[in-house]
């Protein structure tokens, strides 16, 4: 079963920006472990760009869709055998990155 695993930043408290060598140590475990399927981190949100072609133009707006505190800062896909070790594994990303994990499984 495939996971999206979200990375989540708040701007409140942000984590340690310091963490891409313990990210790769940890990307590279993945990749070992047959778990990796995909992962990258986003731009900012000042940098995103919404669309919105359900009416009879496409309405492009800058910026984020809704201003929040907290926001997806990055992202991978898992391959897992089963929620419990797709959680086991975020439980270990969360600590690693000093962020929040969210885990959601596709349909």
């Amino acid at each position: 079963m495939q996971y999206l695993v979200s990375v989540i930043e708040d701007r409140t408290t942000p984590g340690n920006s310091d963490r891409r060598p313990q990210i790769s140590e940890f990307n590279r475990r993945l990749i070992a472990d047959g778990h990796w399927v995909f992962a990258g981190g986003l731009a900012d949100t000042d940098a995103a760009t919404v669309v919105d072609n359900r009416g009879e133009v496409p309405v492009v707006t800058d910026g984020p869709f809704v201003e929040s505190k907290e926001y997806l800062a990055g992202v991978w896909v898992w391959e897992a055998p089963d929620l419990d070790v797709a959680l086991a594994l975020a439980s270990e990303a969360s600590a690693i990155c000093d962020r929040k994990i969210e885990v959601r499984p596709f349909a």
